[in-house]
């Protein structure tokens, strides 16, 4: 008869066997305890404090007209930024604190933008005007300071001196020149930040697809339409243009373009002024007017970016329409100034517009301005300018005798409303 065979003494070798008694031992135990143990990770961190550096350059013209105005009451100079917040100098003629009766001349630093707990380090210098560098310095920079960097509580708050300098002295001494002073002001923001390990160092050169699309145009390869300007013929790129200003973009490739069309005629154009639209397209930035035109005046300069911002704002390329505003901004003259103040009210180019107005209603500028031919096309094209200006003119008239603000508050670094600043014209 079939009997099954019986195994006696050991444990069995066969996994059934093996599960039926203990379970394998698990596998990361197996591990751990086979491999040495691991070095701890270290890492390191470097807290960086230091000081974001400005300064601003601050002329006082006029001072005897400023004197009497009144103890406590400044002249503060225009606003600047400096470690992401505004600052302002404000001067005192009679002084700051009516102890002294009027007999010191104050000079303060302000925050003149919301801040708290705001650290910082001043130096206020008063200009030696001989030549002899004998100025007068008082300064947070280059030396130890026993309580660290001077904190400015809130928006007004003010570091500075109340007895500046003497006031009969000041004005026998050679920091005083033809009736102006000259202050220099410095501001040092306290910022901190904590820097990890840099393991890497990679330059990444700066872009050049300026310079490789321009080539394009330089080579003449491959172009595949033609402007004709003037009589002069300009080859282009249609993609290049058409990916640089809608204006193309639609006439090249929108739904009412002529697949045969191999040139375009451009009127209302000079040849040079489209050059310089092409070249802008291509290298994104202006060319050298003196190697387009053959000749560098600043007359020029101002009538081809005259020319190129009417340009621009046909074809839609407002970043060289806002390169000849500033352009324009800097180089305002009686000869010009009628001209561009037409052309930024027709292109709507408000702060050029602005600055035109401000300069042709100083006193000085206004009758020469008059006279020019540019003003008699100023009065056919925009009318309407007139009104603007002579309000302009007035708002000068009113402000000619005090060319600062001068405040009838005192400051002690509590004004809620910030502190007070030469009104623009």
């Amino acid at each position: 008869m079939g009997a099954g065979r019986v195994c006696r003494g050991g444990p069995s070798s066969s996994p059934a066997g093996a599960a039926a008694g203990r379970p394998f031992p698990p596998l990361a135990a197996s591990s751990s305890s086979a491999s040495p143990s691991s070095a701890p990770s270290e890492t390191a961190s470097t807290s960086v404090t230091k000081t974001v550096n400005g300064s601003h350059h601050f002329k006082i013209a006029g001072y005897s007209l400023s004197k009497g105005i009144g103890v406590g009451k400044y002249i503060a100079s225009e606003s600047f930024s400096v470690g992401g917040f505004d600052w302002a100098i404000y001067f005192y003629p009679d002084g700051k604190s009516a102890e002294d009766g009027a007999a010191y001349v104050s000079l303060f630093i302000a925050l003149a933008s919301e801040g708290t707990d705001v650290r910082a380090l001043f130096e206020l210098t008063l200009v030696d005007q001989s030549g002899k560098g004998q100025d007068k310095v008082h300064t947070h920079f280059g030396r130890s300071l026993e309580s660290g960097p001077y904190t400015l509580k809130y928006r007004g708050s003010m570091w500075g001196y109340k007895r500046f300098f003497k006031r009969s002295a000041l004005e026998t001494s050679d920091y005083l020149k033809d009736d102006c002073l000259l202050v220099n002001c410095t501001v040092g923001v306290v910022q901190s930040h904590t820097e990890g390990p840099k393991i890497y160092t990679i330059p990444v050169p700066p872009s050049n697809m300026a310079q490789h699309i321009g080539q394009l145009l330089a080579s003449g390869k491959r172009t595949d339409i033609t402007f004709e300007v003037d009589g002069e013929m300009f080859p282009a790129h249609k993609v290049v243009l058409s990916a640089r200003s809608p204006v193309f973009r639609a006439q090249l490739f929108g739904p009412m373009k002529d697949k045969n069309m191999k040139c375009i005629k451009i009127e209302d154009m000079e040849a040079p002024v489209f050059k310089a639209l092409l070249h802008f397209m291509y290298w994104d930035e202006l060319p050298d007017i003196e190697e387009l035109t053959g000749v560098n005046t600043t007359w020029v300069s101002t009538l081809m970016a005259q020319h190129l911002l009417a340009a621009a704002d046909r074809y839609a390329l407002e970043r060289l329409k806002l390169l000849c505003e500033l352009k324009l901004c800097e180089d305002v003259a009686i000869n010009t100034v009628a001209n561009t103040l037409a052309l930024a009210e027709q292109h709507h180019c408000y702060q050029l517009k602005t600055v035109c107005l401000k300069f042709v209603a100083l006193p000085e500028n206004l009758k020469a301005v008059m006279q020019t031919d540019g003003f008699d096309y100023l009065q056919q094209s925009c009318p309407s300018l007139l009104t603007e200006l002579l309000e302009y003119v007035a708002k000068v008239g009113e402000h000619s005798v005090t060319p600062c603000l001068y405040s009838t508050e005192v400051l002690d670094g509590g004004d809620a409303n910030g502190r007070r600043v030469k009104p623009r014209i």
